[in-house]
């Protein structure tokens, strides 16, 4: 039998998971990207899954990080996002990041290489034909105005929204190493093996704080009316926003100077630290940690140049601010991301309410599963509340306090949205545990949990595909 395919609107992260998932399942999949035809404000390529923000997937470790366990279960899932990251990596500490090129080329050779799967370039302007009978939007929060207006006409009410703000990157060659060095956050070894993934620039009091002034001086980016009452999610800050909070939130956010120090005088501990990642696999490129930000651009290069080791910075891109949209998800997704309005609509990507690269990736991967195994007749449930997909298609679904009546927001995948474990209190020579040492023992056991009942949902699945 010949078995209808599959739409899926949106080449980015979760429209290539979901195109993926869908393809290996072996159900036919049309995967539809309006770039390089249509160019949106932050994309710069025609490429799949191509990275506009940070290249980092967050932190790698499984037994303690909720985002490394997302990374565990996506790959038990075989995530084509996942394996491309992993092909891809450059040294980043405990996380793993990518070179985005690298990355992107991977993701968009091997789904057009697929035999399940066709690309067509072009715009999806408005709903999808009626014929359409199983499509997964993924456009993203940068979806083309024709759909995105299509979409709030269907729900009769409007999507809510954030900015989303962009991180400058640096030429590591103009990085003067005689003041910086290179060094992860208390040597910690990340996926590559390097315990000195990040280049570290010192600052004095003084320094800091003719810095901040600097930020909060600086001229901003202008919103247009439209824009202006437009709520940041609070995950992705701007830095100025973060210097507006008081003068000391940097030292305790991007900026903290704990577990790094500087091997020329190890008794001076720096007041606050800017740290870079590498961000191409040849190394020539370093993105500014956590630097988020809305200041104009003549502005960046020149407060950004009194941090210390950056006096002399060439900038190969700038930091810049997009406007994000996403779904009131409780109120218009079903348990399976469809549209209660229009179920042949599934839902997937940051717009459901998810936010960050893999929470993103995540939920196209739980859309395609979901519309493959409901076109092969074997409807699918949702993974287990226990692991961390289950946890964030909860949340959008309707694990919102509120049930999504007006307070939803964006949310990244952490441990506080998976069922709790009570932790051991002692070790097991019989010493009290500490807080910090309780609290780690409790997320391995939910972590160990989780892949647990992935692996459950997993061979379930593949039981009903069997009979």
């Amino acid at each position: 039998m010949s078995i209808k395919p599959v739409h899926v609107i949106g080449a980015g992260l979760a429209g290539s998971e979901a195109a993926w998932q869908i393809a290996e399942a072996g159900v036919p999949v049309v995967l539809h990207e309006m770039r390089p035809e249509r160019a949106t404000p932050a994309h710069q390529t025609g490429g799949f899954a191509e990275l506009v923000c940070s290249n980092s997937f967050r932190s790698d470790d499984w037994e303690h990080n909720a985002v490394g366990l997302l990374h565990a279960e996506m790959r038990r899932c075989g995530s084509i996002i996942m394996a491309a990251g992993d092909a891809s990596q450059v040294p980043a500490g405990g996380a793993l990041a990518v070179d985005r090129d690298a990355f992107s080329a991977r993701v968009t050779e091997r789904l057009q290489a697929h035999p399940n799967v066709t690309v067509e370039l072009g715009e999806v302007a408005g709903l999808p034909p009626a014929d359409w009978d199983s499509v997964i939007v993924s456009a993203g929060p940068l979806a083309s105005p024709a759909l995105a207006g299509a979409i709030r006409e269907l729900t009769g009410e409007e999507s809510l929204a954030f900015f989303d703000a962009i991180a400058p990157i640096v030429h590591a060659e103009t990085i003067d190493m005689d003041i910086a060095w290179r060094q992860s956050r208390y040597d910690k070894e990340g996926p590559g093996g390097d315990a000195a993934a990040y280049i570290n620039c010192p600052m004095t009091r003084e320094q800091y704080e003719a810095f901040i002034q600097a930020l909060l001086d600086g001229p901003k980016a202008e919103f247009r009316d439209w824009e202006k009452d437009t709520p940041y999610f609070e995950g992705c800050l701007p830095i100025e926003v973060m210097a507006e909070r008081g003068r000391e939130t940097l030292r305790f956010g991007p900026m903290k100077p704990v577990g790094l120090t500087n091997p020329r005088d190890p008794t001076v501990k720096a007041y606050a630290i800017v740290q870079l990642r590498q961000d191409n696999a040849l190394g020539t490129l370093f993105n500014m940690v956590g630097f988020q930000t809305k200041l104009k651009h003549a502005a960046q290069v020149e407060v950004f140049r009194t941090i210390p080791g950056l006096q002399n910075a060439e900038f190969a891109r700038l930091g810049g601010l997009h406007r994000n949209t996403f779904l009131n998800s409780p109120r218009l997704l079903d348990g399976a991301l469809r549209m209660k309005a229009d179920p042949r609509l599934r839902f997937a990507g940051q717009i459901t309410g998810v936010e960050g690269y893999v929470e993103s990736a995540a939920m196209g991967l739980i859309a395609g599963r979901f519309a493959a195994a409901e076109r092969l007749g074997r409807p699918l449930p949702a993974p287990p509340e226990t692991t961390a997909l289950g946890a964030l298609v909860a949340h959008v679904t309707g694990g919102h306090l509120d049930g999504g009546k007006g307070s939803f927001q964006p949310m990244n995948i952490n441990y506080g949205l998976l069922p709790p474990l009570e932790g051991p209190r002692k070790s097991d020579d019989g010493r009290k545990l500490s807080p910090t040492e309780r609290g780690r023992a409790k997320k391995r056991l939910m972590s160990v949990r989780a892949l647990a009942d992935l692996d459950g949902w997993l061979g379930q699945a593949a039981q009903v595909a069997a009979e």
